[in-house]
């Protein structure tokens, strides 16, 4: 079986020090288990690896004490928890190990729904360290892939997307069934455990209108209208979709101009082929009228990764005016702003907005297409 070397294990193993804990966070399906296996066999000491979905692990925690803890761990310097988001009150049991066994450190993953962070904030503040897992990034399959087959595969990805579990299938009837299974197994799981919610159906229809929407500015109310819901409910369910990793959304940029479009925002997914499969497309890209908008979405996922693992300190934005003069993707890092605008056809080069270059006079303006775009999101 492949398995490809993930970005972060060194900074997760470079974590890992005495009386601390290391969160990792992330979509189902993307490779955590795997990730902390490796971890684990890199270290090559002994451990305890426990399962916050066995019931057995539940028994074995819920007595909140440290001289219990002490008897579990014995001798133990690394606990491996992985599902701990299942474990009731488990900040305060990791901080109670912490802070009274010495020498322990810790590593727990989280699944999206209920993503792990919230569960361990306050009584970790200051004990732990987080890192976010996303599915295989463009970085992660230089180990596979020399730039001509990078360039070739890139169709199969904007179609399927990036799930590790991908590069082992061999037909594209494979990767739907695969596809099929992670939304009706796991997305529709993590929606459901979300604060009791029942219909889920609301939310794949939710899910729709976004897909058909990538890139454009999109109104809450106008949505709530479409699917016969409030403004506050869609509200609701983008934020469960963002907190399990399926959307995360992007905001208007603005410093000078009244006519600068900030009150709306774009809604992106975080993997095509989720996209793709909810509106029952996996056409190959040559004969779609929505590749600028797959390359649009891909691309920026890809850009999040890469800002994530080389923790980048950056917001993120798009720019528009009333008067439709507009950039893709902006940047504001290290005091300066940085404007993209994402082609897929490398034979359209955009000038720079006007407006964008009267107002910013010290920003940048880069096209990023698909000759380009190895430099942007790699290293």
């Amino acid at each position: 079986m492949l398995i490809l070397k993930r970005i972060i294990e060194d900074q997760i193993i470079e974590s890992l020090v005495p009386n601390k804990v290391v969160v990792l966070v992330g979509p189902r399906r993307v490779g955590k288990t795997i990730l902390i296996n490796q971890v684990i066999n890199r270290l090559g000491e002994p451990y305890m690896l426990l399962n916050g979905e066995d019931f057995e692990t539940l028994d074995l925690l819920k007595n909140q004490s440290i001289q219990n803890y002490r008897n579990i761990l014995g001798d133990l310097s690394l606990l491996v928890i992985d599902e701990a988001q299942k474990i009731p009150d488990i900040g305060s049991k990791l901080k109670l190990m912490v802070d009274h066994i010495k020498g322990l450190r810790i590593l727990v993953t989280g699944s999206s729904a209920l993503d792990i962070a919230n569960y361990t904030g306050e009584p970790l503040t200051g004990r732990k360290t987080t890192y976010n897992l996303y599915a295989l990034s463009e970085q992660e399959f230089n180990q596979i892939e020399n730039l001509i087959e990078k360039k070739s595969n890139l169709k199969q990805r904007l179609v399927y997307g990036n799930y590790p579990e991908l590069i082992h299938l061999s037909t594209n009837e494979q990767k739907v069934e695969y596809l099929r299974e992670v939304i009706n197994s796991y997305l529709l799981k993590d929606i459901l455990a979300f604060e009791n919610i029942k219909n889920s159906e609301k939310i794949f229809d939710l899910l729709r209108l976004i897909a058909y929407r990538i890139g454009s500015e999109v109104s809450l109310q106008k949505l709530g209208a479409k699917l016969y819901m409030s403004k506050n409910t869609v509200e609701k369910y983008l934020d469960l979709l963002s907190k399990i990793f399926v959307l995360h959304k992007v905001r208007g940029f603005s410093q000078n101009l009244n006519k600068e479009i900030t009150k709306s925002s774009r809604w992106y997914f975080y993997d095509n082929g989720l996209r793709n499969l909810l509106i029952a497309n996996i056409n190959p890209i040559d004969i779609r009228d929505d590749v600028g908008k797959l390359w649009e979405n891909y691309i920026i996922s890809e850009r999040i990764k890469f800002q994530r693992y080389n923790k980048m300190v950056v917001n993120n934005y798009f720019w528009r005016t009333y008067d439709q003069q507009e950039i893709d993707w902006v940047e504001e890092r290290g005091g300066k702003l940085y404007g993209y605008e994402l082609k897929w056809n490398p034979k359209r080069n955009p000038k720079e907005p006007i407006a964008w270059r009267k107002s910013y006079p010290n920003a940048s303006y880069k096209v990023i297409n698909r000759d380009n775009y190895p430099e942007w999101i790699t290293k």
